[in-house]
């Protein structure tokens, strides 16, 4: 494989190569970095392809490095070891009690942080480590036990369960709410209308009371939900309430509704997790997810009961 002179392997596939060389097990590796023993085996197999080598031999019990794999490992040792002498930089909690937990910023300030100390309290207790970004990732590669996105439907590789659904509706400054007043759904119109990703919740909620809404250039767009309701709050147009994301929000009066009509968000949450059985922890955590959304039982057992 070529690469330019600038470019160096993923970290993570070197972490996970640094592992599985000091303990010459694809096994004991992934539970000293708290990964799958497929994540390890994946990884390291990133890195086979990226130096066109094969690093290691595989055997009936255990790995041994190739030559090529030992002239890696003496400087992957050093590299490690300098960067370790050289940082006070923070290190990721590992153990059987640590679940990593994927999501994305909205969803973590506004629905997870509310609720983490309980999440991660109880009999056993969790150690919750957020993998906090706007990418749609690899949960196995990445070593990601479970996921909380926002989306319409299932994604492929992945078994999934819906949390919760939004019933949205118009929300804006206690200051500009006073402006707008009552009446028909169209006064909205006179005003700039704020949104996310995209305007379908709009489109959503016009649609209910028999408006065409199309986004205009007064219009406002901000990638991320937060901004979304901080706009409103400083009263820069009219946002949708998506509770329970504002939830917080509208009950410490930064924003109120300006119109209590409501129309369900095109869009829903869901829990994911890897193909594969799930270690405890996690099963754990997906268990304590699932009752604060009110999840029933038998639907949380279909998810950490598959395979596929």
């Amino acid at each position: 494989m070529d690469h330019s002179l600038d470019t160096l392997p993923p970290l993570d596939t070197l972490r996970a190569f640094d592992a599985a060389a000091k303990t010459g097990s694809f096994s004991a590796a992934a539970e000293k970095l708290n990964l799958t023993h497929g994540a390890v085996s994946r990884q390291i197999a990133r890195l086979e392809d990226w130096f066109g080598l094969k690093l290691f031999e595989r055997r009936a019990r255990g790995v041994a490095q190739t030559i090529e794999g030992n002239r890696l490992h003496l400087r992957t040792s050093e590299a490690f070891a300098l960067i370790a002498s050289n940082s006070d930089r923070w290190v990721e909690p590992r153990g059987t009690a640590v679940v990593r937990l994927a999501t994305i910023p909205s969803i973590s300030g506004l629905w997870l942080m509310p609720r983490m100390a309980r999440l991660e309290s109880g009999d056993p207790k969790i150690r919750i480590v957020l993998d906090v970004d706007n990418r749609q990732i690899d949960l196995a590669d990445e070593g990601i036990d479970l996921s909380i996105r926002c989306g319409r439907g299932r994604i492929p590789e992945r078994i999934a369960m819906q949390l919760f659904e939004e019933h949205m509706f118009p929300i804006a400054s206690p200051q500009l709410a006073q402006e707008v007043g009552a009446g028909n759904a169209a006064r909205l119109l006179k005003y700039p209308l704020i949104h996310d990703s995209d305007a379908s919740g709009w489109r959503a909620w016009f649609g209910e009371q028999g408006v065409d809404y199309r986004p205009r250039p007064q219009d406002r767009r901000f990638e991320d939900y937060n901004l979304v309701l901080d706009a409103a709050a400083y009263g820069l147009g009219i946002a949708l309430a998506r509770p329970p994301l504002a939830e917080g929000q509208v009950a410490a009066g930064r924003v109120v509704a300006v119109d209590r009509r409501t129309a369900l968000n095109p869009v829903c949450y869901w829990l994911d997790r890897p193909a594969g059985k799930p270690r405890a922890a996690a099963i754990e955590l997906a268990r304590r997810i699932a009752i604060s959304a009110n999840v029933p039982d038998d639907r949380l057992q279909s998810f950490l009961d598959a395979e596929r």
